[in-house]
């Protein structure tokens, strides 16, 4: 019993890590079957650098060379294409599967990958082709962006330029952070 008690608390801090703090990156077979077990997912076809780093034994090259090619229009529809985009063997990468989301998007969906734009990066001109976007707006968050720098996620961009809420659930389509 007494054992337990500190497995028990040791599991609590593990799951309260995994839920908290969105750039946890997992250590073992057990942290992952326990992040599956609390519907933790990544979709393969939308991760970012931060997303593919949460998973053990991916390197920050190989999570750039992902988020690159997934840019580009590649689309990954099973672990196997991760493997064969990484060059590494199907094997090693099987454990991660459970924590993997292959969906499909549409070329006219609004959660085509490629249609998204970094508020961090991105022009006036850019930032105003976006659907919901007006040309005043785009000025606005790059005006922000030069004088209090990047963008941490969507909250901070809420945050700073004061949007509500129902026009951050218009532009969270389109801006990749």
């Amino acid at each position: 019993m007494n054992q337990w008690l500190p497995w028990n608390s040791k599991l609590q801090r593990l799951k309260a890590k995994l839920l908290n703090d969105p750039y946890y990156r997992l250590q073992s077979g057990e942290e992952i079957q326990i992040a599956a077990q609390l519907g933790i997912r990544i979709d393969a076809n939308q991760a970012t650098v931060d997303d593919w780093l949460r998973l053990p034994g991916l390197s920050i090259h190989q999570a750039r060379s992902l988020v690159e090619l997934s840019r580009s229009g590649v689309k990954f529809y099973c672990i196997e294409d991760i493997a064969a985009a990484l060059g590494m063997p199907v094997t090693r990468l099987e454990p991660l599967n459970s924590l993997l989301n292959f969906s499909y998007y549409d070329h006219g969906s609004l959660l085509n990958p490629t249609a998204m734009v970094s508020p961090n990066t991105a022009s006036v001109e850019e930032l105003a082709q976006l659907p919901f976007m007006d040309m005043s707006l785009a000025e606005a968050i790059v005006k922000n962006r030069l004088s209090s720098g990047a963008y941490r996620n969507l909250a901070d961009f809420q945050r700073r330029l004061e949007l509500s809420g129902e026009a951050i659930a218009q532009l969270m389509y389109f801006l990749r952070f």
